[in-house]
């Protein structure tokens, strides 16, 4: 039976703007249509990995506001358990910007409002939890010191913690011996590595070196061209399917979702970041955020 994931992260609200061209500094452009949509990284990895099957705890912070309420109300909606979703009365919830350009490609500027402020006592009074589950995955929405807290409960009680490094940011070297897994983009890579991806060869020095700093398997994402995995010393690139790009917003999100899910149903890495290959290939079939993520039955191979 496939044991219970617990996401720890952020909740947002996105604003989807589409534009043939991202703006330069300084320029106004008139787009076309605008969306709103659930989004967050945390929530986005939450719903990910409910519709693909798992069954998954949220630990989060909202505001008492409307964005609030309504993302409560959409997670109850997708099955998740949402006991651990902290109501912030003295900040908004989350909100991010984003454009997409006529090519499917994003820039997104995020509000973190409530964000911010998930504590180390919002992950503690979810302990409970946390020794139950199997699965652990986190992203850098939130403050590092909670993460870091994440990590040593999982540890404590001896969960696969998943780091989705995401945005890019530098990492406390004493977070890295506490991954089972951390799932960087190449962007992500290089900035926590120092090694610029160009080729195979240097995907698998960036992994290595991330293997060194303590982090038991390493999966770095490549957009289109898949996944490359390094576990026990050996390095396989992964490929995904491929398809036509409409909004790779939360392509990665739903990918880790997906990958945690394949996990608590005991996979093996390998096979795991193949079903996730194919949740994000589907997802960027689609707009939005949440809105994107598949369910287990679009999904037509028996992975």
């Amino acid at each position: 039976m496939p044991q219970s994931i617990i996401v720890v992260g952020s909740s947002n609200t996105d604003m989807v703007i589409k534009s043939e061209k991202f703006p330069v500094p300084g320029e106004t452009l008139l787009g076309g249509e605008f969306f709103l949509f659930p989004g967050g990284k945390g929530a986005n990895q939450a719903v990910a990995a409910a519709r693909l099957g798992g069954k998954v705890i949220f630990v989060a912070r909202v505001g008492n506001d409307i964005f609030g309420d309504q993302a409560r109300q959409q997670f109850k909606a997708e099955g998740i358990i949402t006991d651990y979703i902290v109501k912030d009365s003295d900040r908004p919830s989350g909100v991010a910007l984003i454009t997409v350009d006529s090519k499917g490609e994003n820039t997104i500027v995020v509000a973190q409002g409530s964000n911010g402020a998930l504590s180390s006592d919002d992950v503690e009074s979810a302990s409970k939890e946390f020794e139950k589950s199997d699965i652990v995955l986190t992203q850098l929405e939130t403050p590092l010191p909670t993460i870091l807290h994440v990590a040593k409960l999982a540890g404590k009680f001896g969960k696969k913690m998943i780091l989705n490094p995401a945005p890019a940011a530098p990492l406390p070297p004493e977070l890295f011996p506490y991954l089972y897994l951390i799932t960087p983009n190449e962007t992500e890579t290089e900035v926590l590595t120092g090694i610029k991806i160009k080729d195979e060869a240097s995907i698998r020095q960036a992994a290595q070196k991330l293997k060194e700093k303590g982090v038991a398997n390493v999966i770095i994402t490549l957009g289109s061209e898949g996944a490359y995995l390094f576990s026990d010393g050996a390095g396989k690139l992964v490929p995904s399917q491929k398809v036509k790009a409409i909004d790779t917003t939360a392509a990665g999100d739903v990918f880790n979702g997906a990958l945690a899910v394949a996990l608590s149903e005991n996979k093996t890495l390998e096979q795991a970041v193949e079903f996730a290959n194919h949740a994000g290939a589907i997802s960027v079939t689609k707009m939005g955020a949440q809105a994107s993520a598949p369910f287990r039955k679009e999904l037509t191979t028996n992975l």
